[in-house]
């Protein structure tokens, strides 16, 4: 299989889609790389470092897009990447499709063959492929509070851990699965005073079992969720429904509850955000200010600390890009039902009911596809 790579485009982006390390054992397979010049640099990687390991180099995107089979990528395709697509073609990528529905409507008429990262399942019920840049961004996420707090950049004031005599801040993660608990560990160990929650009572009681003092949780009802957010310097959005729309748990009302100057962090976003004032930043202007409170949204939160972002999503990605190309994607998805929950949308249909159902859409399922 003819293995393809552009540069990404996002603002900001600087993550690739492919290490060395991947594109040697895709040519050591069989398989065919290219890459496009410069796409591996924002995260460390020269175009050296793949031609060393057999890939090729071609200049444009458009050479990329015409002649490969499979396209591997970080982000969802930009626009213009999405006119170069093609029926039959295999992309292989973060999709985030539920709340895009321009995305959607042109990855549909394109006729490619989409898997979405973020939808691919494990034995154990997880979303390994998602795993990586939840850990990156629950981990990143109280550093980026922390700097939003700053009073330069609006914020109240406030040190994560005090000093002496001085209260720390207080922060409350909602939603304790991956992301939750790498940024509830984060800023527990910044000093803050930390509130993570859950509705889950077996996950809450894994916290505790694990981190103990650490942080302390706390069932998620509405009424405890508005208490903790109006007693919070910072609050951490880490709530995520697998393919969905992100549920919207603090409403614009609820920011007049909050102290002046506290900080918003949410890591949903690229499924559209649990605030209801989120809206997606950039790294270049990552901050914004709604009824004095500070809201730091960037849609690409792993894309700040590219090199590591990189190296810990190819070591996911891997043995599924291999998969695929050995087997072929239809193949691939029928011998590993995970993966086949990766598949969002083929040769002009939604492939997977959760992303349907946040876009109000007709869809199949990733089974009644294979079936056809």
């Amino acid at each position: 299989m003819h293995i393809g790579c552009p540069t990404e485009i996002k603002p900001q982006e600087f993550r690739v889609g492919l290490t060395p390390d991947a594109a040697r054992e895709a040519v050591a397979h069989g398989h065919e790389v290219t890459m496009q010049a410069g796409a591996g640099m924002g995260a460390g990687f020269t175009d050296e470092d793949y031609r060393a390991v057999g890939a090729r180099i071609a200049d444009t995107a458009e050479e990329i897009f015409a002649g490969a089979d499979m396209i591997v990528k970080v982000k969802e395709p930009q626009a213009a990447e999405r006119r170069m697509l093609r029926e039959g073609q295999i992309l292989f990528t973060y999709l985030h499709l539920a709340p895009d529905p321009e995305q959607t409507e042109d990855l549909v008429n394109s006729g490619a063959t989409c898997i979405a990262y973020e939808t691919v399942t494990d034995r154990a019920g997880g979303l390994p492929l998602l795993a990586p840049m939840s850990e990156v961004a629950g981990r990143l996420a109280p550093q980026m509070g922390a700097w939003t707090l700053q009073k330069a950049n609006g914020g109240r004031g406030v040190l994560m851990g005090g000093v002496p005599g001085v209260t720390p801040a207080d922060v409350v993660v909602i939603g304790g699965g991956v992301v939750g608990t790498h940024a509830a560990r984060i800023a527990a160990g910044m000093g803050a005073r930390v509130t993570v929650l859950d509705k889950s009572l077996p996950r809450m009681r894994y916290l505790d079992d694990v981190f103990g003092g650490s942080f302390r949780t706390l069932y998620a009802s509405a009424g405890a969720t508005a208490d903790a957010v109006a007693q919070a310097d910072m609050v951490i959005g880490a709530v995520l429904v697998p393919g969905a729309a992100a549920p919207k748990l603090v409403t614009r009302e609820q920011l007049s509850t909050m102290k002046p100057g506290a900080a918003i962090v949410d890591v949903a976003i690229d499924q559209g955000g649990c605030f209801e004032t989120s809206k997606a930043t950039t790294h270049q202007d990552p901050i914004y200010e709604v009824d004095g409170i500070m809201h730091y949204c960037v849609a690409n939160m792993p894309g700040a600390v590219a090199r590591t972002s990189t190296l810990a999503l190819g070591n996911a990605t891997m043995p599924f890009v291999l998969a695929i190309a050995n087997k072929g994607w239809k193949q691939a998805c029928l011998d590993d039902a995970h993966l086949a929950e990766g598949l969002n949308v083929h040769q002009g249909l939604i492939t997977n009911l959760a992303v349907g159902e946040g876009l109000g859409r007709e869809a199949i399922s990733a089974q009644e596809a294979l079936a056809r």
